[in-house]
């Protein structure tokens, strides 16, 4: 089974696609491919088909679903394969359970990428970090789950999605930083920043990018336009190691290095 949701939802057994095009079916085999190997209650699947208005005729509908699941699981079964259907979608006591084997699986790929990239820049290897996050980064092709309703249960599992690649964004930037490629990587910036105005990280990696290609006043600029928008939504002033890293590139210092900085800015200029 190879199963791809990081953008449009992409579930295929021995290369066939199973993944239904009704609405609430795609929804539950999403939820049930996120949690491959694990049990998934049956209020659960009812949270996230029916959120807190969860019918009578529930029960007997979910069942219908899966009825509906396992048809197209069955389907796509390569012949003489000895599972059937009601094993990869199993029935357990209290839920539903997604059994088959996963041969890929791009989310696992992208956190085991995002960690070797981790490690690789704690232990100082910009290269093969740099390396690893873009691999992993480049594993996505739109917003998770792009064409799946989404309920509950699914827009807290995108949420924690979300978060794990705008780390590796951050990790991936940090060892362009510490590889020189501040030139390349300014457009980037830029456009993280407007999407995200009160991401210090991303603000305070846009201030070493500026400094290091020689744009001081842009440098500053991005600092203000980060605390007017802190200040402005939610009143409070920036976090003391990128207000000193303000004070860094304000005074033009070449030996800007502190421990209170950030790790991608140990170093604001060379």
């Amino acid at each position: 089974m190879d199963i791809s949701v990081l953008g449009p939802l992409e579930i295929r057994i021995d290369g066939n696609f199973i993944v239904p095009s009704a609405g609430k079916p795609r929804q539950l085999l999403a939820l049930l491919a996120l949690r491959a190997g694990r049990l998934v209650q049956v209020p659960t699947l009812m949270e996230e088909a029916w959120g807190a208005r969860i019918p009578r005729s529930a029960q007997t509908t979910l069942q219908t679903y899966v009825l509906q699941l396992r048809r197209r699981i069955a389907a796509a079964l390569p012949a003489g394969t000895p599972q059937t259907a009601k094993e990869v979608l199993a029935t357990r006591l209290g839920g539903y359970q997604l059994t088959g084997a996963v041969h890929d699986s791009d989310l696992r790929t992208f956190h085991r990428l995002t960690a070797e990239g981790s490690a690789a820049l704690d232990a100082g290897d910009a290269h093969r970090a740099a390396d690893a996050l873009g691999r992993a980064l480049r594993l996505w092709r739109g917003p998770a789950l792009a064409d799946v309703p989404v309920g509950p249960v699914l827009e807290t599992e995108i949420l924690g999605m979300d978060e794990a690649r705008t780390r590796a964004m951050e990790l991936r930037v940090e060892a362009d930083l510490r590889l020189g490629r501040h030139a390349e990587i300014l457009s980037e910036l830029r456009m993280l920043t407007a999407r995200h105005p009160m991401h210090e990280n991303f603000s305070a990696q846009l201030m070493v990018a500026y400094y290091r290609s020689g744009h001081t006043w842009r440098a500053l600029e991005t600092y203000q336009r980060l605390r007017g928008a802190l200040v402005g939504e939610l009143g409070v002033e920036p976090s003391r190691r990128v207000q000193r890293l303000h004070q860094l590139v304000l005074g033009g210092s070449p030996e800007p290095a502190h421990p209170e900085l950030p790790e991608f800015a140990l170093e604001v200029a060379r």
